[in-house]
């Protein structure tokens, strides 16, 4: 199974005609008010709703290469507005209520996207769906009840989610071996990088430039060093998620966790009315090494997971160039789930990296002495959650005291990850522990492997 990426990073940029045309570098030294290092999500929301709350504020992006380069435009476009994070590590130094709070903020995330795409006129394919999170094992199904009943605990609305068994499931999306699934409702599908390119688009109309080809080589109080200048601003924004460690002096702060994704040809009616999935739900698994999915506009399967997960010293990606081995991994799982789809080609792969704190907790913030902030870690959640983050950010910069920046993510600190070879040993072997606890339950196991506890444990996932 050899697949070409037709020298795009994702197949979302394939499906838009390719690889964008680069805007101007930063033309020499200039000063803002704002620098914002990384042409994101988290870095064009924040410059989006900062604008628009004080149209004179001088705002300048800087970004390596392109807006929606990294992770915001190789995602599996889930919309989630979702809180898989742990709440205990936030109720450490928070409250109860203001733990629902932040949770219920991260829901709000996908009224608010839908909002702004619609009063910017950018068409990205969103959809309103459901989310499926399908069992096919014992195990999976009492972990799928169990965060069904941890939801219901946090308050999250019973009318936002309910357990289906296997008949309805099956019904829903035709899963070989489905036994039942949580199903959240009120998410979305979105094609991701006609959603980035469409806010880069919306941040310039406002005024604020962009300038790609642009990498940053410091960062420090009232100054970011690149290799076409210097921005001199008393605040400065870092929204570099998974790109973080290639920053002189956040070599630990984040670790790039890789994930990849294949994409099919656009199937047929006739397999489509095999398969189901007329609900164009997102669809994920209970697996300890989870995958990720959506039917796209076109009538394609982009099915995602973990390829290699982590690459040592906290490497990245070259372009979104992913190994044949992941390639067949992830056609694996997509044949295991939908026998139906196995003899459909795959027409694009890719990888790319998600940002990951120690605690595996996101966190937005601004520190008032260096005035230096910061948002992301966002675990794989980014679409939604660098929403909230660029409205938080634009709270914190103007020094309001908003509902936004008293939820318990704001300013948290995180201790930083081990040197070398450390994180290279823990995720490696947390996902082949998560590896060989799915294989065993799969194979027969009546309750939750106790390596996936031991993986767990390793890395404090």
């Amino acid at each position: 199974m050899d697949v070409k990426t037709n020298g795009n990073i994702s197949f979302w940029y394939a499906d838009i005609g390719g690889i964008p045309a680069y805007r101007g570098a930063l033309p020499g030294d200039i000063e803002a008010d704002v620098c914002i290092v990384g042409a994101g999500f988290t870095g064009l929301w924040t410059a989006y709703y900062l604008r628009k709350a004080d149209p004179s504020i001088r705002i300048a992006v800087v970004e390596r290469e392109f807006a929606g380069f990294g992770a915001s435009g190789r995602n599996g476009g889930w919309l989630s507005g979702g809180f898989w994070w742990s709440r205990e590590k936030y109720l450490k130094s928070s409250t109860r209520g203001a733990v629902i709070d932040m949770q219920r903020a991260m829901a709000g995330t996908v009224d608010e996207v839908i909002a702004v795409t619609g009063a910017e006129g950018i068409d990205a394919d969103i959809r309103r769906v459901d989310n499926l999170n399908v069992a096919v094992n014992k195990p999976q199904l009492d972990r799928a009840r169990a965060e069904y009943e941890e939801f219901l605990r946090w308050d999250m609305p019973p009318e936002r989610m309910e357990m289906i068994g296997a008949a309805e499931a099956k019904a829903r999306i035709n899963i070989r071996n489905a036994q039942g699934a949580f199903v959240i409702r009120d998410m979305a599908r979105v094609q991701p990088a006609k959603l980035v390119r469409g806010l880069a688009d919306a941040v310039e109309r406002l005024g604020v430039p962009i300038y790609e080809q642009t990498e940053v080589t410091g960062i420090e109080k009232g100054k970011v060093t690149t290799r076409r200048g210097t921005v001199r601003a008393p605040v400065i924004i870092r929204a570099t998620e998974g790109f973080t460690p290639g920053l002189p002096g956040y070599e630990r702060a984040i670790l790039p966790l890789n994930s990849a994704l294949i994409v099919t040809e656009p199937l047929p009616q006739a397999l489509w009315d095999e398969i189901g999935w007329n609900g164009h739900e997102l669809l994920g698994d209970t697996a300890h090494a989870y995958c990720y999915a959506q039917r796209t506009r076109e009538g394609r399967i982009a099915m995602g997971g973990r390829g290699v997960p982590y690459r040592f010293g906290s490497r990245t990606d070259v372009r979104g160039q992913t190994q044949q081995a992941t390639i067949e991994k992830l056609h694996a799982i997509l044949t295991r789930l939908l026998p139906q789809a196995s003899g459909a080609r795959i027409d694009h792969a890719w990888c790319g990296v998600l940002g990951v704190p120690r605690d595996w907790c996101t966190s937005a913030g601004l520190d008032p002495q260096t005035g230096i902030g910061w948002a992301g870690g966002y675990v794989g959640l980014g679409v939604s959650s660098s929403n909230l983050a660029g409205r938080t950010l634009r709270d914190l910069i103007l020094r309001r005291d908003t509902e936004l920046t008293r939820l318990p993510w704001v300013n948290r600190t995180v201790r930083q990850w081990e040197p070398e070879p450390l994180r290279w040993l823990g995720v490696h072997s947390m996902y082949q522990l998560y590896r060989i606890a799915d294989a065993r339950e799969e194979a027969g196991l009546d309750h939750t492997s106790r390596l996936a506890h031991l993986a767990d444990l390793i890395t404090g996932h």
